[in-house]
């Protein structure tokens, strides 16, 4: 799947099919549904689960948070904006 096909999957209301549980937390928070997208995501550990927790974290406000589970996803917080984040990680999980 293409970043621009998973993006536009955002307007309807079910996710798209086989999708990776990764990208299906980013899905329902590019939905504007935080707390399905951290729930997902919140009894994971892999290095993956640990950067979308990480940045659901940023979004939340809760930096120190957010820090711990960059730090176990091996990444840093970055300072550019949660849309940019979003694509970032939704690219690099497709």
């Amino acid at each position: 799947m293409q970043f621009e096909t998973f993006n536009q999957s955002l307007k309807y209301i079910e996710p798209p099919e086989g999708i990776t549980v990764y990208l299906l937390a980013m899905w329902y928070d590019g939905h504007n549904d935080w707390g399905k997208a951290h729930n997902i995501v919140d009894d994971l550990g892999d290095a993956a689960a640990c950067w979308v927790h990480a940045y659901l974290h940023r979004k939340e406000g809760d930096s120190w948070n957010a820090d711990y589970w960059y730090r176990k996803a091996g990444k840093k917080r970055t300072d550019i904006s949660l849309e940019q984040e979003w694509e970032i990680i939704v690219r690099s999980l497709l």
